[in-house]
């Protein structure tokens, strides 16, 4: 096997998670060097998760910070190409579809180094989402593109892109896998909240098209305060200045079977859905996590890149309409038995293997 220079590029949440089975899987065979962004750069929501997941601290913390997607993708981009110049990569490696993916995947493809993508193929066919902009033109760059499902693949093939694709399942399994029981025996969460497994709905709101659509967030709010049974509410930064702009933080924050937490670590949050009854939320991730935690979920978007869960009764789309929210927080109807979509928790050994095997030539 042909030890190779790997450079990692991670710069929020949903990265970080995905990242650490991968370079424990590289770190075995390779010489990984990890940049983090610093596009989430607010420690609850960064940090914390380096020591948790016990990812390796990043050898580069470029500290962009928050900006408008031009300014933050363009000071990405010029802090990367230092760096890949710098460290001359043999491999840049990239996850899912943020302004710190498209960045290093535009420079990463004007120099030397081989680019790879993991979670390659996701597609919501909306492009107002600036997140499907990212993966498109990422896809469109990368050499090697790993798809964490027969469907992503399909979807590269039907836009011409056949060479050096893979299905090696979802890293985000990976995780999941290692970090349930850990979870369970180190959290301490719902002790703290004072709250048992399967009474309580969990909720996560932070894409901009509901924290910045201010009729979207209080038809959120609103459902979520008549849900009918205690709402756990960890509340993102972006989403807590929204609430207050509109008028909205009283209706939650007084509401006495809403319960606001600040942001909590990857550990407390895989233990609190784990045991939640359902979750509403607007992130991807957590559609998914959400799936391999058997957690029934409803989505609060008008569309997903992970359509499978949708399929197959496990995830309910409801966008910002009130009465969907409603029915979908309350239906008892059973959910239908769950099949295996995104493989079977060995992803990252496979990403490994196929880096490992490629011809750089």
């Amino acid at each position: 096997m042909t030890r190779r220079k790997i450079l990692s590029v991670v710069g929020a949440r949903p990265q970080f998670i995905k990242a650490f089975p991968v370079s424990s899987a590289l770190r075995r065979h390779h010489d990984e060097v990890l940049v983090h962004t610093g596009q989430h750069y607010d420690e609850s929501l960064s940090g914390v998760f380096f020591d948790e997941l016990d990812i390796p601290k990043p050898d580069y913390n470029l500290g962009v910070g928050s900006g408008s997607h031009a300014a933050q993708t363009a000071e990405m981009m010029v802090r990367l190409d230092e760096v890949i110049a710098d460290e001359d990569p043999d491999i840049v490696l990239v996850y899912g579809d943020t302004n710190s993916t498209l960045a290093a995947a535009l420079v990463a493809s004007k120099r030397d180094p081989l680019l790879a993508h993991v979670e390659a193929g996701l597609r919501s066919h909306n492009w107002e989402m600036p997140e499907e902009v990212n993966r498109v033109l990422t896809d469109h760059c990368s050499d090697l593109l790993f798809a964490p499902s027969e469907s992503a693949a399909l979807a590269l093939e039907r836009e011409g892109i056949h060479d050096g694709v893979y299905v090696p399942g979802d890293v985000q399994y990976d995780a999941i896998l290692q970090v349930r029981n850990t979870a369970r025996e180190r959290s301490t969460i719902l002790e703290d909240l004072g709250l048992r497994d399967d009474e309580y709905i969990l909720a996560t709101v932070h894409r901009a098209a509901n924290t910045d659509d201010w009729s979207r967030l209080e038809a959120i709010v609103t459902e979520l305060a008549e849900a009918g049974r205690p709402v756990v509410f960890p509340v993102h930064p972006r989403t807590e200045n929204a609430l207050r702009e509109a008028g909205l933080w009283s209706l939650v924050a007084d509401d006495e079977n809403i319960l606001l937490v600040d942001p909590v670590g990857y550990l407390d949050f895989v233990r609190l859905l784990d045991g939640a009854e359902r979750v509403a939320t607007d992130s991807g991730g957590v559609q998914k996590e959400a799936f391999y935690l058997d957690t029934r979920c409803v989505t609060l978007r008008d569309e997903t890149e992970w359509v499978e869960t949708v399929d197959s009764g496990w995830n309910t789309l409801v966008g910002a309409d009130p009465l969907a929210i409603r029915t979908a927080l309350q239906s008892t109807e059973p959910l239908p038995e769950k099949p295996s979509l995104y493989g079977d928790g060995r992803a990252a050994d496979r990403i490994v293997e196929a880096l490992s095997s490629f011809d750089h030539e």
